[in-house]
């Protein structure tokens, strides 16, 4: 089968590897000439403009788009001006499952079908495979199976569902029709907001272990510290790196998530080339949305958004309006850290 691909980054690029691997043609763009070019010497068909892609496509064209969520409108506008009807356009990235819905009525009204493909995998899904949550018209999600078979990961990626017989499904192979449009990228952003409590929870328990031995510090003995009561209990100089190790193994906490911490660690016990700024690309933010729609509580996952936020800076004047108060009703002279 023939597949388009735009946007050659971190994911787009290994995906369109992936899929030649399978057997699949691939025709691919992006404005850096020189991401085209590599892609030309691994076996796909180069194309310099959106509508050089089109006209080496055979009909109807399926072209998959692996740019940020920023930016597709802008890059649907210029695709389908090159586009015929009953063409198929797939957006990869992490868009808003609501824009999802608004795009496949404005694209059905043109003649055009849409799907949104949550894709989780990371930069190693070229080798992993990738996980994909589809929304899509049932008979336009029936002829890209093709392509979702080549990227997913196969039923050998993890053991079955004890109790679970027969022919493998779709969903033990690694992508599943999640629903008509919307569907799709509605399940990637719940999996993002999940995955952003999942890493607040090791990262929080790591860093209760890297501090297991505060008991043999000094300590300020001021009217502005809390005193350290009991150090004796805190004498332990936990080797983290080795936690993570030892935890890969047989624990209950054991995840990818866990085995790419330990191997961070492993390269970088103080994680020095790090300075700690969380970024979030809006995925946990709408899932704390759909909850609030909803009416359904996300302690864990709104906790976890909040803390990216303080990570990137947006607590601080939250932080000088308190010392403000605390200078104010009780003379208290702020510690410089």
């Amino acid at each position: 089968m023939q597949l388009g691909m735009i946007g050659l980054g971190r994911m787009g690029a290994n995906m369109a590897r992936r899929v030649m691997s399978k057997g699949h043609q691939c025709v691919v763009q992006d404005p850096n000439a020189d991401a085209v070019a590599r892609m030309v010497a691994a076996g796909a068909v180069g194309a310099a403009s959106l509508q050089e892609m089109a006209s080496k496509m055979d009909k109807p064209r399926a072209v998959w788009m692996m740019v940020p969520a920023g930016i597709v409108d802008k890059v649907l506008d210029d695709l389908i001006a090159h586009l015929d009807p009953g063409d198929i356009i797939i957006d990869g990235g992490n868009s808003y499952y609501r824009d999802d819905i608004d795009r496949a009525k404005k694209l059905k009204d043109a003649g055009f079908h849409y799907v949104d493909c949550g894709t989780s995998g990371g930069i190693a899904g070229q080798d992993r495979g990738y996980c994909l949550m589809v929304g899509a018209e049932q008979e336009v999600f029936d002829h890209l199976t093709p392509i979702f078979q080549a990227l997913a990961p196969g039923v050998e990626a993890a053991a079955r569902t004890p109790g679970v017989m027969g022919n493998p499904s779709n969903a033990e192979n690694g992508f599943l029709h999640c629903g008509p449009n919307g569907a799709g990228h509605f399940v990637k952003m719940v999996h993002n907001g999940i995955e952003y409590g999942m890493m607040a929870a090791l990262a929080e328990g790591f860093n209760i272990l890297k501090h297991a031995n505060i008991g043999k510090q000094q300590h300020v003995t001021d009217a502005e510290t809390a005193p350290m009561r009991e150090p004796q209990y805190y004498q332990f100089d936990i080797d983290v790196p080795q936690v993570a190790e030892l935890w890969r193994r047989g624990s209950v906490v054991g995840s990818w998530l866990l085995d790419l911490t330990a191997k961070a660690m492993a390269q970088d016990p103080e994680l020095a080339a790090f300075g700690g700024r969380v970024s979030d690309s809006g995925e946990g933010r709408w899932t704390i949305q759909a909850a609030i729609d909803e009416g359904v509580p996300t302690q864990v996952l709104s906790a976890a958004l909040y803390d990216r936020f303080s990570s990137q800076g947006q607590a601080k004047f939250a932080n000088q309006i308190l010392s403000a108060m605390r200078a104010e009703f009780g003379g208290h002279a702020e510690k410089k850290a």
